[in-house]
């Protein structure tokens, strides 16, 4: 039997009263589905909901056979071991006491009928390319990407139906990405996942998108959404034209029969002007009875076409773009920007690592986790020959406390503050947010203040380094980066597993980091 999941009148509200869903439907039945949609849209409540980890106000979710949910945060605890992450450690110990000759019913009870449980979970973790993991390795000693597998390995593991999967390709390297594809791939039940990963988001069978308060789904993967999206906007903005037309026509009548009744009301007058006043009141009513029936009619046309008109606005999606200019950062082809020779860092890069960085170059740093990738990016820094910029993964220089427009006059103190509302501006900050405190923005939003901030700086950076900083983007705001790096004209290093985001920054150069050897490759 096929596997679903149903959504229905869903409705859910936090503590303090922020309304995340307010009647929600949707199914997902057999297939890979993506959700996909903006960040603070609700996707990872949607996934806890339907886990059974948050119960909704209203309506309802049916998930038919096993849940499996592997959220994005996993909940870790150092001494944890890798048999706890498979949640096979009670099994493991009731499998060795009766092995040990302990026959306690209870033992048998916790096995069940999972006598290959070991087999099982090995294999698993070796598909996952985890095969130099034992099942007594503690969290302390495995990585975020290791510990990411090792919890889908648990989920796995339980043979689910339903698999809930929420950003899982975080912190993950280009082979255990490779890796976790084809996992995802072989999973026969119902799978949703959330993610911004484009590789992830183009294999799956469905697009279901979280949109202005509902669910659709379309066929098809992500590359097939964006087309269907793109159709549909194009439809929407071809009726704005029109029902803009449509409005501005009865404006243009309303006014010409003001006009007309005005000059046939003056006419009247100058008719009747000596007839009786019994006659004169009679005309001037009918005409004002005649006029005041035509102008409604027309205001109420009118009305009805700006109505028309605003309703097929609302249709065009307000995906708005970073739209920068940034003269500031250019710099010549000949200008040396940064230069490394034989960088050793313990055993890290083997014989050392030699690096130069001149004029504007865009370099992309590839490799496994654990390559030195960040290592070298700090190197960089510290040999730069030119003002910087450097956003880490987790955007450490941003003080969760102050305003978006204090943060971004840190760098630039001696810029009038209009000035620096109108930068703000061009990366989408605008009113009253840049008074909010940089703790409270969504991840895009604070890679904008970030952005801003670094760019807006005086003297400008000719060399922007950036670590990993589509972790946690939704599409939109990936988007709105690439568009911010292309206006930049200095000098860039980008570290990042994100290759759709890699390929639309126009790379000069790639250099592929491997642990022991330092830099494998280059083109």
């Amino acid at each position: 039997m096929t596997s679903f999941i149903t959504v229905n009148r869903l409705g859910f509200s936090w503590p303090d009263g922020d309304r995340v869903f307010d009647g929600v439907d949707a199914v997902f039945a057999g297939g890979h589905t993506a959700l996909v949609g903006d960040n603070g849209t609700g996707k990872s409540t949607l996934l806890r909901l339907i886990a059974g980890r948050l119960a909704p106000d209203t309506g309802g979710v049916t998930v038919s056979g096993i849940v499996a949910y592997l959220p994005q945060d996993l909940p870790l605890r150092l001494g944890d071991t890798v048999a706890d992450l498979l949640g096979i450690t009670a099994k493991q110990r009731a499998l060795e006491a009766i092995e040990s000759g302990d026959a306690d019913e209870a033992h048998f009870a916790v096995i069940g009928d999972d006598w290959d449980f070991q087999g099982r979970s090995r294999v698993t973790l070796d598909e996952l390319g985890l095969d130099h993991i034992g099942l007594d390795r503690t969290v302390a000693t495995l990585s975020g990407g290791e510990s990411m597998l090792v919890g889908l390995a648990g989920r796995l593991v339980q043979r689910p139906d339903v698999l809930l999967l929420d950003e899982p390709s975080n912190n993950l390297d280009g082979s255990a990405r490779a890796r976790l594809y084809e996992a995802i791939r072989r999973f026969p039940g119902t799978l949703l996942v959330v993610s911004h990963d484009r590789a992830l988001l183009d294999g799956v069978d469905a697009v279901a998108e979280l949109y202005a308060g509902r669910i659709r789904t379309f066929e098809g993967n992500y590359a097939a959404y964006e087309r269907a999206i793109a159709v549909e906007q194009e439809a929407a903005e071809r009726a704005v034209r029109d029902a803009k037309a449509e409005l501005n026509r009865q404006k243009r009548e309303f006014i010409e029969m003001q006009t007309k009744l005005a000059r046939r009301e003056k006419a009247g007058k100058k008719k009747y002007a000596n007839a009786p006043a019994i006659i004169r009141n009679a005309k001037k009513n009918q005409g004002e009875t005649t006029s005041g029936r035509v102008k409604t009619a027309m205001a109420e046309d009118v009305a009805e076409a700006k109505e028309e008109f605003e309703a097929a606005r609302s249709e065009v999606r307000d995906d708005a773009s970073i739209s920068v200019d940034l003269p500031e950062t250019s710099v010549s082809p000949h200008r040396e920007i940064a230069l490394i020779e034989g960088l050793k860092e313990g055993d890290l890069y083997g014989e050392g690592v030699d690096l130069h960085v001149r004029g504007p170059e865009r370099i992309a740093l590839t490799g496994d986790n654990g390559a030195g990738k960040t290592t070298l990016l700090r190197a960089v820094a510290e040999a730069a020959r030119v003002p910087y910029g450097f956003l880490t993964q987790r955007l450490e220089f941003l003080d969760d406390a102050s305003s978006v427009l204090d943060s971004v006059r840190s760098r630039s103190p001696e810029t009038d503050p209009s000035l620096l509302r109108t930068r703000l501006a061009r990366f989408l900050l605008r009113g009253d947010t840049v008074f909010h405190k940089v703790g409270t923005l969504s991840g895009g939003e604070r890679l904008r203040v970030a952005l801003a901030t670094v760019l807006s700086a005086r003297p400008a950076p000719h060399l922007l380094l950036l670590d990993e900083p589509t972790n946690n983007l939704d599409m939109t705001s990936t988007r709105q980066l690439q568009q911010a790096l292309t206006a930049y004209q200095g000098a860039l290093i980008v570290v990042s597993h994100d290759e759709a985001f890699l390929d639309g920054l126009g790379l000069t150069r790639r250099i592929r980091l491997e642990r022991g050897k330092g830099i494998s490759a280059e083109d």
